[in-house]
């Protein structure tokens, strides 16, 4: 990865200290826990619709396309975690990548049957690289369902141009989660609690928005 693309990352840094500072505040609760506590992220598959080209906006704030002033649709949503080691030691410089469907259910990817009507003002995938305690942040909108899937949220971790992991997010309490094949297919039920999780109101917020968090844990720690 070049320097220039390093640069581009933490874009509108405004949100990482502010909105996702209220998320955070909202959500992290117990941050130190033991290592025989922690539960390793299931890996999960990619999909057919990771991008096959990349939106020339790629920062951690999906809302909004490069300095447009017209927002995507949609439930806007504040995602934060940690990317943790098989220890619960945080990874810094993980490079963390999201993608997901539009508000109506449609990828940024071209062969998406669904792609013609893709909002234009949603960016569909986005990036972040961790810093020294290992958190995340996007801005995005809540997930809704894809033909045949349930909602969730693409996510991908890499490290030194290592792929790392590949797994999804679910939202919890979501009925149609239980009809997903994809997410049935994870047998151990503590797996996929930790990949379950919460989109709950965020506290203050005057439009509706929601905080949702996802601990990614690593079974082994990644070379520097």
């Amino acid at each position: 990865m070049t320097r220039n693309e390093h640069d581009r990352i933490p874009r509108r840094h405004f949100l990482g200290s502010l909105a996702a500072g209220a998320a955070a505040s909202a959500l992290f609760t117990t941050r130190g826990a033991f290592a025989d506590e922690l539960v390793r992220t299931p890996r999960q598959t990619e999909g057919p619709f990771y991008p096959d080209k990349l939106p020339l906006d790629t920062d951690n704030d999906l809302i909004v396309v490069n300095d447009n002033l017209t927002p995507a649709v949609g439930r806007i949503t504040h995602l934060t975690g940690r990317i943790l080691d098989h220890k619960g030691d945080p990874i810094r410089n993980a490079l963390v990548e999201i993608w997901q469907v539009d508000n109506s259910g449609a990828y940024i990817h071209t062969k998406d049957p669904a792609h013609p009507r893709f909002d234009k003002n949603f960016q569909g995938y986005g990036k972040f690289l961790t810093g020294s305690t290992g958190e995340y942040y996007f801005r995005t909108i809540k997930p809704v369902e894809y033909t045949g899937r349930c909602p969730h949220i693409h996510v991908k971790v890499r490290k030194g141009g290592k792929e790392l992991l590949t797994s999804q997010f679910y939202i919890k309490g979501e009925p149609r989660n239980d009809r997903d094949g994809i997410y049935r297919a994870i047998r151990d039920q503590k797996a996929r609690e930790s990949v379950t999780i919460a989109f709950a109101p965020l506290p203050g917020s005057r439009i509706d928005e929601l905080a949702a968090r996802g601990d990614i844990v690593l079974g082994f720690t990644p070379e520097c």
